[in-house]
């Protein structure tokens, strides 16, 4: 199962004692009983059929249980290396962490930095809120195990895979870097003043104005050892002078700004349309794709999964869609 279910059915297949990764809204995952599940705030989902769809009366199920042993376990801001020191040989950590905390920033800034972090799959995504409560209401994620809920902790379902099987992180990018300026920054930061753009020291803020980036739909696109990951801008500070990213900025890493995407719903269903289904067990979107792309009621394949406030796979994404794979 991997599909959006009442919050009745969801409770039934705890109390079957079902493993579960589930998103929903608070207000649906606050009405489960105990069991063997995580669980992540959410009300944008992709479903077959319907698209892009927003929901508070239902929640999104992944049933984990016919894949393999499936353990939950929960870590603070402090522990979060755990996450891979605890992840199954044969197998992925499917993590769920809440928007804004200091595991959020945490586990974005140090993750990669892990010497074991690309050994064994963790793959996950960033819990949110819906929009219009933005600023008003916090993020959260739970630990099915005691039905509590929290504002700042990472859970994790350690799902382990049998010898004859294997699982596999798969990422849809639709950005390329452009050809034209390398940014580099000088620290790992969500937040930048000035960057060297060219060997140039310069004000980020007023270079992505005169770029006419203010707007923050193209991210840049930073080059680690030839894969492309993305560092969306939330918003520029005047005030403070502030460049405000979704994900940090790494030393050492050259950044381009993305190449234009003119028709964004259509770029997904044509890279989606190249997925093959057989064997996905869950996708994630990330929620800018689904504001930029105006995806809402719009079909953009057979990938089900929650639309979140970031991706993870292996490290922190964003405007992306992830999915792993067991074949």
């Amino acid at each position: 199962m991997n599909e959006l279910i009442s919050i009745g059915a969801a409770a039934e297949l705890i109390r079957s004692g079902a493993s579960l990764s589930l998103a929903g809204p608070e207000s649906a995952l606050d009405q489960l009983p105990t069991g063997n599940w995580i669980g992540g705030t959410i009300p944008y989902f992709m479903v077959v059929g319907g698209g892009t769809v927003v929901t508070e009366g239902k929640v999104f199920a992944t049933d984990l249980s016919h894949l393999g042993e499936v353990h939950i376990a929960c870590y603070g801001p402090d522990a979060l290396a755990g996450i891979v020191k605890n992840a199954p040989d044969n197998g992925f950590s499917l993590t769920i962490i809440p928007a804004g905390g200091q595991c959020h920033q945490r586990y974005a800034a140090e993750a990669s930095n892990n010497p074991d972090a690309f050994l064994k799959p963790t793959v996950g995504w960033i819990s949110g809120v819906h929009l219009s409560d933005l600023g008003r209401i916090c993020p959260k994620v739970y630990d099915g195990r005691t039905a509590t809920k929290y504002e700042d902790r990472a859970v994790v379902a350690y799902v382990g895979l049998p010898a004859d099987k294997m699982a596999s992180l798969e990422i849809v990018n639709l950005f390329e870097p452009d050809d034209g300026d390398v940014l580099r920054f000088s620290e790992t930061s969500f937040q930048v003043r000035e960057c060297e753009v060219n060997g140039e020291r310069v004000d980020l803020a007023q270079y992505l104005r005169s770029r006419g980036l203010d707007h923050g739909k193209l991210p840049l696109v930073g080059d680690f050892a030839g894969a492309h990951v993305n560092v969306s801008l939330q918003s520029i500070d005047d005030a403070k002078g502030l460049v405000n990213l979704y994900a940090p900025v790494f030393p050492g890493v050259d950044y381009h700004l993305a190449k234009p995407v003119p028709d964004y719903a259509g770029a997904f269903r044509a890279r989606l349309a190249e997925v093959d289904p057989a064997g996905v067990v869950l996708g994630c979107n990330c929620i800018l794709n689904f504001l930029y792309g105006e995806l809402e009621g719009k079909a953009i394949g057979g990938v089900q999964g929650p639309v979140t406030f970031g991706e993870i796979a292996y490290q922190l994404l964003n405007q992306t869609l992830v999915m792993i794979r067991i074949a």
